[in-house]
């Protein structure tokens, strides 16, 4: 239930029979008609642009308009008043059974209040995290991970097909540079002393995968030329990080649908398929390529490449395929993995980059673009960068990684759930101050917290009632009497609930989860607010002790409440507190 899309069908259904009546021309166009929570909440429930956006089609003014659909809302028993403001705009007051009927449908639809048919089955395939294969993922790739995981779960709850997918970059150099680090730990694992030069991976997560690897070949590798031993080394060694990442991502509570993998599109004919695709279409060119602006590149020359024209498709400049010497460049498996997603039959393509694959949006948009002919659009999410902050200095060092935090560090200083929430408490593209002391604060300023405290509060009266012999079984509470919630505090809450299925509907067609966070955020607060509140006003308290008929009315309230902040933390990735210790 969506009261404010069910109140946007009663101002269309008004303005339709004033057409009927003749004050308006028929035939107007209605899709700019919206209603929506009033700047300040001082002016009513909900307020409709509808007499400013039709009075220049309809040659009249936007007041007469106004005062003509005021006169026809008043026969609407869910609308207590309409009044005009300004040059036309209406704001609306709704009467307290509309906010009450909302904590029926939310006691009825339980977790799926709020669930959207926006997305009417289009599938989505959204593609997050995908880092290089050669280490544990850092706090950096903690923030896509967070973020492309809600995402996708958002988009699921505004009823999208959703794929979530890894690539594995594991078709370049860096993996080769991976099985020499293996390689130096495997012949430390021998009793070696080894040195690691510049560009190799000194971490000591890879002291594991040394010793694995001595465990599997025992000395047939020592001292043995690269060409023995790199091909199997750097196979070994991806599945191991790949091991390691899937498990690190398991402990943030993000588990993939499919991994693809860079290294799969090399001989295999594909990179040449999807470039073929391309050159059909006209789209692939001997070239050179202009000299980059700027400061010229010492080794910068012209030389003749196999250009893609992407400024066709949108790009500032076209971009090189295949280079002069025949090797393909990075760009060419990636428009290989983008062509399989469009041949596997997605209606929409999300990729998830780190802040510094800003460069990459336009050329991979351009190419999506080409290789779909404009029907399938690339929707990039670019996430900035984590600043970590502990007893007030920056917390930089993981002795694990050699040179920054990991992902598995965070969690295990403050567990998933908590770093989950904190990196949706900002836009993704947003720098984010992420502070060990406060996300572990108990007070309202830790928005985690106070979120799953509001949660936990609710689960409290629940066996408070209970323990006053009080039933809140669910025919109990569909039974209560909701009239007897009537105080403004408790209508205010009653309205924020309201908000949910509207939120969860801009959120999706946003693509901003962090919307989610905020919402919960507000609804804690209110909620909060009742609750205090009744310490002055017992009355208000959500057990009325002697009172049962009271108490399931209230309860009902704190109920409806809590399945909305379970169902948002569900989409965040967040498990709802039942008590906090």
């Amino acid at each position: 239930m969506n009261l404010f899309t069910d109140i946007r069908a009663a101002v269309l259904d008004a303005l339709g029979a004033l057409e009927s009546a003749g004050t308006l021309p028929a035939g107007l166009d209605k899709s700019n008609v919206t209603v929506e929570p009033p700047r300040d909440p001082l002016h009513g429930d909900m307020a409709t642009n509808a007499a400013m956006v039709l009075a220049k089609p309809a040659s009249l003014k936007p007041r007469d308009i106004a005062d003509a659909l005021v006169a026809e809302l008043a026969k609407d028993a869910r609308i207590d008043s309409a009044e005009v403001a300004g040059p036309g705009f209406l704001n609306l007051r709704l009467a307290p059974g509309s906010w009450r009927d909302i904590l029926r449908a939310v006691l009825r639809e339980g977790d799926d209040f709020g669930r959207s048919t926006m997305g009417q089955g289009q599938r989505v395939n959204v593609e997050y995290v995908s880092a290089n294969p050669t280490g544990p993922l850092h706090v950096g790739h903690t923030r896509g991970a967070v973020f492309g995981d809600a995402l996708a779960s958002l988009l699921d709850f505004c009823g999208y097909d959703v794929t979530r997918e890894y690539y594995i970059n594991d078709g370049g150099g860096q993996v080769d540079t991976l099985a020499r680090s293996v390689y130096l730990r495997y012949l430390e694992a021998h009793g070696r002393a080894v040195d690691f030069p510049d560009g190799t991976y000194p971490g000591d997560y890879l002291i594991a995968t040394g010793e694995a690897l001595k465990e599997k070949v025992g000395d047939a590798w020592v001292d043995q030329p690269e060409e023995v031993w790199l091909a199997e080394a750097r196979e070994f060694a991806t599945d191991a990080m790949m091991d390691l990442i899937r498990a690190d991502l398991k402990s943030l509570g993000v588990e993939m649908d499919k991994f693809s993998s860079e290294k799969s599109f090399y001989g295999t004919g594909l990179i040449e398929k999807a470039i073929a695709s391309l050159e059909e279409k006209g789209l692939i060119y001997e070239g050179v390529l202009e000299p980059p602006k700027g400061k010229m590149p010492e080794d910068w020359e012209p030389r003749e490449q196999t250009l893609f024209r992407s400024t066709a498709h949108g790009d500032d400049v076209d971009r090189p395929v295949k280079k002069s010497d025949g090797a393909w460049t990075y760009f060419a498996p990636d428009i290989a993995y983008h062509y399989d997603k469009v041949t596997r039959g997605y209606h929409m393509l999300i990729d998830v980059f780190g802040a510094d694959h800003g460069g990459y949006v336009k050329r991979m948009k351009a190419a999506v673009s080409a290789l779909s002919d404009g029907k399938v659009p690339l929707d990039i999410k670019l996430t900035q960068l984590v600043k970590l902050y502990k007893n007030g200095e920056p917390f930089k060092m993981s002795k694990r990684a050699g040179t920054f935090v990991t992902l598995r560090d965070v969690v295990d200083m403050v567990g998933a759930d908590v770093t989950r929430f904190v990196m949706l408490t900002r836009k993704n593209d947003a720098p984010l101050d992420f502070d060990f002391d406060k996300v572990q604060a108990q007070a309202k300023e830790n928005p985690v917290f106070y979120v799953q405290y509001a949660h936990a509060r609710v689960r409290s009266a629940l066996r408070k009632a209970e323990g006053a012999g009080i039933d809140v079984s669910d025919a109990a509470l569909e039974a209560a009497d909701l009239d007897l919630i009537a105080h403004e505090a408790e209508l205010n809450l009653a309205r924020k609930i309201a908000e949910w299925p509207r939120l969860v509907e801009i959120a999706g067609r946003t693509g901003e989860p962090h919307r989610v966070a905020f919402y919960l955020y507000e609804l804690a607060s209110d909620l909060h607010g009742l609750y205090n509140l009744g310490h002055e006003l017992p009355e208000l308290r959500f057990v009325q002790e002697g009172d049962p008929a009271t108490s399931q009315a209230k309860i009902v309230l704190a109920k409806a409440a809590s399945v909305v902040i379970s169902a948002g933390l569900g989409i965040l990735g967040v498990t709802p507190a039942e008590e906090m210790r």
